[in-house]
């Protein structure tokens, strides 16, 4: 059976019943309920074998995956598999949970990539473990320890991804592991890109729609959906409207992420607002500033990207560049062409007579995206 509508209550009462929130908030219950269950028997296995100093990195990686987030990944696994009339939450719950662990991973080693603090307003796995190193008195040094460590993290919470994932490969004549192994690589690749072209402070239009694209068209939204319809056995002509939906709102997703990562509430994003500047990442946010600029405001702008000692006064002054020229308007005039791509796209499968659960979550991503914004 699918979630029922008693396993789909929140804790807060539904302001329209049966709704996308509904929807996503009962399953979140149903996920974490399963990963908590999940990293239980791992530590069972653990205290029962020869490696007790695996405890350690079991919990590790527990205080990320179990500690917020909001699950889209595994949720679009999940209803897609439903839309086209999957109903064993045996079979689809275990790939639902494998992409929330593969996120986990890429959080992880993303956060000692970009040198960031705070995950999810909490200490960073290489943050935690450099001051576990501290308090122990251990020897060596102790950023060195913390970033080895969260790096192991991320490698035990991948390989429980593919193994949570392994079970479904053969439902799908190979098609189910290739788009899981695609999505894994394609990530990776994006994060790459996005890298260089951080390094550079420079990036062509194309560069960073590629960036866009495999980061978080394909990894948010576009894989997942994929791998649901294939383990539910969705007609091969649904694909491609499935694709664009996908894509689109993956892309919504994460341009609305860079807009929040300047503009947004610390408390909301879950790390200081302006990381992203300090960092030097280049978006097309700054991008788009950057061109339109005057000489004056690029001197403003560049004073503050990529400094991590940028004072108040110069995050400010920067933002201000990003509102004057029109940088910001750009970036959301692109999420509502996205959202239009995705809406139309979501019409288009009309005739597969998607389930009603399923209907319902991959519309109401729409509206949410478009609340989001506002």
């Amino acid at each position: 059976m699918g979630l029922s509508t008693e396993a789909l209550a929140t804790d807060r009462p539904p302001a329209v019943p049966d709704s996308f929130h509904d929807l996503l908030g009962g399953f979140r219950t149903v996920l974490e309920r399963r990963l908590a269950a999940w990293l239980e028997s791992r530590r069972q296995e653990a205290a029962a074998g020869e490696s007790p100093e695996m405890l350690e990195l079991i919990d590790g990686v527990g205080q990320l995956a179990t500690h917020g987030g909001k699950r889209l990944r595994p949720a679009l696994v999940y209803f897609s598999y439903r839309a086209f009339g999957g109903t064993s939450e045996d079979e689809a719950l275990p790939l639902a949970l494998a992409t929330e662990l593969l996120h986990t991973y890429l959080l992880i080693h993303d956060d000692i990539m970009d040198h960031a603090e705070v995950r999810r307003g909490l200490p960073a796995a290489h943050v935690r473990f450099r001051d576990a190193h501290q308090a122990r008195g251990l020897k060596g040094d102790a950023a060195d320890f913390g970033r080895s460590v969260a790096i192991l993290l991320g490698d035990l919470a991948q390989s429980w991804a593919v193994e949570l994932a392994a079970p479904a490969f053969p439902r799908s004549h190979g098609e189910l592991a290739r788009c899981f192994c695609a999505m894994c690589q394609e990530v990776v690749g994006g994060q790459y890109l996005e890298i260089l072209v951080a390094q550079r402070r420079a990036g062509t239009e194309e560069e960073l729609l590629r960036v866009l694209r495999l980061k978080s068209g394909r990894y948010t939204c576009e894989r997942p959906i994929q791998l649901g319809a294939l383990l539910a056995g969705a007609p091969a002509a649904a694909f491609a409207d499935l694709s664009r939906y996908g894509a689109a709102v993956g892309e919504a997703f994460q341009l609305q992420d860079d807009l929040l990562g300047m503009f947004g509430d610390a408390g909301t994003v879950g790390k200081p607002v302006d990381a992203d500047l300090r960092e030097g990442k280049y978006t097309f946010l700054i991008h788009r500033a950057r061109e339109a600029a005057t000489v004056g405001q690029r001197q403003v702008l560049e004073a503050a990207l990529g400094n991590p000692d940028a004072t108040a006064a110069q995050v400010a002054a920067a933002l201000r560049v990003l509102e004057e020229t029109g940088a910001r308007a750009a970036v959301t005039g692109m999420i509502a062409e996205r959202l239009r791509t995705a809406g139309t796209a979501l019409a288009a499968l009309a005739p597969f007579d998607l389930a009603a659960d399923g209907r319902l979550f991959l519309a109401g991503l729409i509206d949410y995206l478009r609340e989001r914004e506002q």
